[in-house]
């Protein structure tokens, strides 16, 4: 039988017959790879389209019977790679249901590969309810007071989550980068409020000091040009959402002034939870705290082995059509 070769979102060149890319995040994309020969990918629609809104041609679109792309409930569109009932690649994952997002169940197989960007016991988030409830005395407390504020995530993904969870909130802007993405949800299906962006906002002087607003931004340092200058001329307050936000110090370094773990990860507890579920003989561990969430796997009786590095991505090859055995090269 033939032998097939798929890159995992690779970021450098790696020959391969095919190439699987989870999801559109730039660090998930390669504009040099795609370059290199191989055109046929593994992917969402939504990812293609997204990709390309942000800059990125990564091929045409391929479909292989022995694999499913399975939703991982990161973002619009990603997906997980299921090789022949028997490999499973999370990509970047959440098994956690937030507003419109929600993932599929996860496959039982023989081997795993997982990501663990928060693969450290201490990292448990508390319920999505908890964030919505604070973020909404926050605004209230800032409203009261005549207070702009600023909601901050990852333009992709997060901001979306922001934009739908706070949509109440008058007046309502979103950043013109947030915009863009938002507009690709909303062709998805995803009832995203359509708002004014910044830059008409500004343009016709609505966002007045005195009276109270809210805007989703991108994550941006508060030391950035648009921070400050959302501060030095609004008295806006900045409330960033991160999972690196159960670390005090994340708010600090930020320059954030106040910062809530809303995350579109796994937290430790989550990895566990897919682990378990997919009952897979062996796992081998990605991204973030890879050799940590490893070493815990051990203790716990699985077989486990981190991946020297990252963003190295791997590369599954298999038999087709059909398959008697999977070897995975990292």
């Amino acid at each position: 039988m033939n032998k097939v070769t798929i890159s995992l979102d690779p970021t450098r060149c790696i020959p391969a017959d095919l190439a699987f890319v989870s999801h559109a995040h730039t660090d998930h994309l390669s504009k040099t790879y795609f370059k290199s020969g191989v055109n046929k990918v593994l992917t969402s629609k939504e990812t293609m389209d997204i990709a390309l809104a942000r800059g990125f041609s990564i091929g045409r679109m391929h479909e292989d019977n022995s694999v499913q792309l399975l939703n991982t409930g990161h973002i619009l569109g990603s997906r997980g790679l299921l090789v022949d009932h028997e490999l499973f690649y999370t990509g970047d994952i959440s098994i956690r249901k937030r507003a419109f997002m929600s993932a599929e169940q996860v496959p039982r197989v023989k081997t795993l590969i997982i990501e663990s960007t928060f693969g450290r016991p201490h990292y448990i988030f508390p319920a999505v309810s908890e964030i919505i409830h604070k973020t909404n005395e926050i605004i209230s407390q800032m409203y009261d007071h005549g207070i702009p504020v600023l909601l901050m995530g990852y333009p992709l993904g997060k901001a979306q989550l922001l934009a739908y969870l706070f949509r109440h909130w008058e007046p309502f802007y979103t950043y013109d980068s947030v915009a863009s993405m938002n507009l690709i949800y909303r062709k998805y299906g995803v009832p995203l409020k359509d708002t004014m962006v910044f830059s008409e906002a500004s343009e016709k002087g609505l966002l007045a000091k005195t009276k109270p607003w809210v805007m989703v931004c991108p994550v941006m340092h508060s030391g950035s040009t648009f921070v400050k200058f959302m501060k030095q001329k609004f008295g806006a307050v900045s409330v960033g959402f991160s999972g690196w936000a159960i670390d005090p110090r994340y708010r600090a370094a930020m320059g954030f002034d106040y910062a809530l773990p809303l995350s579109d990860h796994c937290d430790y507890s989550e990895l566990l939870e897919v682990v378990k579920l997919s009952g897979a003989e062996k796992i081998y561990t990605f991204h973030g705290f890879a050799a940590e969430f490893a070493i815990s796997l051990e203790k716990l009786g699985f077989k486990a082995e981190a991946l020297k590095s990252y963003p190295k991505r791997g590369r599954v090859r298999h038999r087709k059509p059909g398959v008697n055995r999977i070897d995975s090269y990292f």
